[in-house]
């Protein structure tokens, strides 16, 4: 006998293969599906309550255009997530370097006759010359005011690792804004 869990599962994935073929109802119903599995998937990873419902929107509109990656033959559910992990990480992301810019473009004056504009330019291009985990570093310790221990938990690491991430971030700032 299938569970009932098992039989939801290869709904939808009859669903999204009936989809691949182009039918658009089969789309419609898998996407009223999935929406209320995919928020509270979300609501675990997105801090920022109001920020949920777009990027719920940001997972299907990935959903849609990856379709064709999916294979029948294999459960849908663990394609789902691991699509709305990455739309999810890369939001993550994408707010870290924002709140990070706009914190060094307010702690450094403006120098050497450069505009605020010109400033916020040299910042965003220095944060972007960061790796993923000197952002990480930078925004639990600096962004968020966590110790070097507590990072170093919510980042999965050691407090060695954090110390030398933070190093690192610190000395690829330093270099790219003194240029």
């Amino acid at each position: 006998m299938v569970a009932p869990d098992d039989d939801k599962s290869m709904g939808r994935a009859r669903l999204m293969a009936r989809a691949q073929n182009g039918d658009r109802e089969a789309f419609h119903a898998l996407f009223q599906e999935i929406g209320p599995i995919i928020t509270r998937f979300l609501r675990r990873r997105v801090p920022d309550r109001d920020e949920i419902e777009d990027v719920c929107q940001e997972v299907l509109l990935a959903m849609y255009k990856s379709r064709h990656t999916y294979r029948p033959e294999y459960p849908f559910e663990p394609w789902l997530f691991a699509i709305a992990r990455k739309v999810s990480g890369e939001h993550f992301h994408r707010g870290q370097r924002r709140s990070a810019s706009q914190v060094l473009s307010n702690q450094i004056t403006d120098g050497e006759g450069e505009s605020r504009a010109e400033l916020a330019v040299k910042v965003r291009e220095a944060l972007d010359g960061l790796s993923p985990s000197q952002m990480e570093a930078l925004n639990f310790t600096k962004l968020l005011g966590l110790s070097v221990k507590e990072a170093s938990q919510r980042a999965g690491t050691s407090v060695g690792s954090m110390k030398v991430r933070m190093h690192r971030a610190y000395k690829t700032l330093k270099e790219s804004l003194t240029r």
